[in-house]
């Protein structure tokens, strides 16, 4: 125990997991939840008229306005929510006819879909990467035909116009927060918000029932175009309940928080916004992001904001904790507060967790609670969570009250299944897909893969262990178990990488296509800081040697050839969205990449070597 992990956890009302478990002679494992879910409301609506009778005048919703913030009380939201309901009323939309939302986080976005929510009708937030980065529009193409929105609302027309342009069809009506659309008439959200009908928002508002359909939420998987999650009233509040009776300090104290990730998201849009409108707390949108010329924008928000529960991936940790460390105004305000951190989307580098604790107990005396658990989309997301005592990088913990988890062997690993009201009833107008998503006795199979903790004592939880649909066999017929390579491999090679893409199918051993994480690089490399671009960096000398030297040690401490990368390629260039290799939430598709960049996968096989290459013995 060093001097940091002996300061003692600040004290957290947190309610622990306990399962019961069978197994199956098959093998099979299940985990029963010994904790029933209470009761959780018909609609998530319902909250909201709770909070704006109980604490009309507090905020709920607040964005930048220049030095200050804009914001909108729960009386306000629940005005202007009852008005966008009845706009959508009178132009009939429904789940085959949705609303339909291309912008970021803002204030108008969240109301737009209160609105939805509160007339019954399904919304569908897009990510703005379809609109803003892809340069062909495909997936938004694919979307819209997908959906057939009655209404695409675009908070900022000017930005999303040539996007709007590309793929929202001709008589498809449009609404904007501002500006105008060059050649097309437009719905301003005044128009929306101007008058509200009573009668006809409290029937709608009435019939909206457990099984209406809430929202679509579109995630990439793993090949092909973005699949539309249908999230029903029923996962949307039985996930809150959840997240309520696990994370017990909600229950004492509003949430404040303070948060840029994305609404099209899960973790930004259910976990994150619901968590804020059940439990009747206030959301800051955070304008920043945990990129170069990003960051800023939010160590000025936390300078200014305290939050109680913080939550970003781990990227977003990594790249706040050199502010943290720097600032101690920023520092001060930020853990005044706070009762515990929480990340998703990926493991959390040890060194950034160890950085976030010395932080903690320089400030405070005492280390915060680091959360995480494991989700899905389709999860709504919230569905096995650590405990505070028990967290550490890589593990997820245990279900939560209202889950249950099956455990299937699969080649040589245990394929996580889950069954509960916060599960998707499939995907909309995919009933194929939505087939082969659920096993024989109706569990959703994540395809993640989960490894005890302590397989004498399945009670003290379970560790990720990869992507089912990743791993793949070398000629030798040897199983590799990429996501955990690509993990060991990511934090040997901290802070110059941000992934890796593992090759090797039916070949003899492994190796890796390196995405570089600039600003890791720039700092590994001082002489690097004022290089703009990925091919810089990839060519320079004095990276290529570290990397070679990382490379070997880390294939020395392998222990087959499973877990040895024999040689790599630094990636020179970015991912394509286009091509799939990047998914709109900036995760790397593995199969993607390996079969796009199917040329550079020879050449890190070929003999003689090329230059690029870099190999495990530095030559």
């Amino acid at each position: 125990m060093n001097a940091v992990t002996a300061h003692p956890l600040r004290p957290l009302r947190f309610n622990d997991p306990a399962v019961d478990v069978e197994h199956r002679p098959d093998g099979m494992i299940l985990l029963r939840p010994r904790e029933t879910l209470p009761p959780y409301p018909d609609r998530i609506t319902d909250r909201l008229l709770h909070w704006a009778r109980e604490t009309p005048d507090r905020v709920f919703i607040a964005e930048r306005a220049g030095e200050g913030w804009r914001s909108v009380t729960y009386a306000e939201a629940l005005r202007t929510a009852r008005a966008i309901a009845t706009a959508l009323i009178r132009r009939r939309l429904s789940a085959e006819r949705p609303l339909v939302i291309l912008s970021g986080n803002s204030v108008r976005h969240g109301l737009m879909a209160l609105g939805a929510l509160m007339a019954g009708v399904p919304f569908c937030a897009v990510s703005p990467a379809y609109s803003l980065v892809s340069s062909d529009f495909a997936k938004l193409r694919y979307v819209m035909e997908l959906l057939t929105p009655g209404l695409v609302f675009a908070d900022d027309a000017k930005t999303f116009a040539p996007a709007i342009a590309a793929a929202v069809p001709g008589g498809t009506e449009v609404a904007i927060g501002q500006g105008s659309l060059p050649g097309r008439s437009a719905t301003l959200f005044s128009a929306l918000t101007a008058d509200a009908d009573a009668a006809a928002v409290d029937a709608a508002h009435a019939a909206v029932g457990p099984d209406t359909i809430a929202k679509f939420l579109l995630t990439s998987g793993s090949t092909g175009n973005p699949k539309a999650v249908i999230n029903t009233q029923r996962m949307l509040c039985a996930n809150q309940v959840m997240l309520r009776e696990t994370l017990a300090f909600l229950k004492e104290e509003p949430p404040v928080i303070v948060d840029w990730l994305p609404w099209n998201h899960t973790f930004g849009g259910n976990h994150n916004y619901g968590l804020v409108l059940y439990n009747g707390g206030t959301l800051h949108i955070d304008d920043g992001k945990p990129v170069p010329g990003g960051i800023e924008a939010t160590v000025r928000n936390l300078r200014e904001i305290a939050p109680t529960v913080y939550f970003n991936v781990p990227k977003g940790y990594e790249s706040l904790v050199a502010h943290l460390r720097a600032d101690e105004a920023l520092r001060r305000t930020f853990f005044s507060r706070l009762q515990c951190l929480f990340f998703a989307g990926a493991s959390l580098a040890t060194h950034v967790w160890r950085a976030l604790d010395e932080l903690a107990v320089m400030e405070t005396g005492h280390r915060l609670p680091m959360l995480t658990g494991l989700g899905a989309t389709e999860t709504a997301p919230f569905s096995l969570s650590v405990t505070p005592q028990g967290s550490r990088s890589g593990h997820v913990g245990l279900p939560v009250a209202g889950n249950e988890v099956k455990l299937v062997p699969s080649g040589g690993k245990l394929e996580a299944r889950v069954k509960g009201p916060n599960v998707t009833p499939g995907y909309w107008r995919q009933p194929d897909v939505t087939a082969k998503s659920f096993d024989e006795e109706g569990f959703y199979c994540f395809g993640d893969a989960l490894r005890p903790a302590d397989p004498s004592d399945l009670s003290r939880g379970f560790d990720f262990d990869g992507r089912i649909a990743e791993d793949f066999k070398l000629a030798t017929g040897t199983w590799v178990s990429v996501g955990p390579l690509r993990a060991r491999f990511i934090a040997a090679t901290a802070p110059m990488t941000r992934d890796v893409v593992i090759a090797g199918l039916d070949r003899d051993d492994l190796a890796g296509i390196v995405i570089l994480d600039p600003d890791g690089v720039r700092e590994a490399c001082p002489h690097l800081r004022g290089a703009a671009d990925l091919k810089a960096m990839a060519a320079d000398p004095a990276l290529r040697a570290l990397y070679a030297e990382r490379l070997t040690d880390f294939a020395a401490a392998a222990t087959g050839s499973a877990t040895r990368i024999a040689r790599i390629a630094l990636l020179d260039g970015p991912l394509s969205i286009d091509r799939g290799e990047l998914t709109d939430k900036g995760s790397v598709n593995q199969r993607a990449v390996i079969a796009g960049r199917a040329a550079l996968v020879e050449e890190l096989y070929a003999e003689p070597r090329p230059s690029r290459v870099i190999s495990a013995e530095g030559r």
